[in-house]
């Protein structure tokens, strides 16, 4: 099961869902690989992009 790492929402199985996480975005900080749910990836974009180097925009 696919939790937030933000809101703690949870997804169901891939198996019986696969389009569920389709709108998720993924990272990776300090090697952890971390997960964020449709939702908080919408209001939270200005932050995540603010963590970017700017030789990615």
């Amino acid at each position: 099961m696919t939790t937030c790492d933000f809101c703690g929402r949870q997804a169901p199985d891939e198996s019986e869902d696969a389009a569920a996480t389709l709108t998720w975005t993924t990272s990776v900080e300090n090697g952890r690989r971390r997960t964020y749910c449709d939702t908080c990836s919408r209001e939270h974009l200005r932050a995540m992009e603010g963590k970017l180097d700017s030789e990615f925009w």
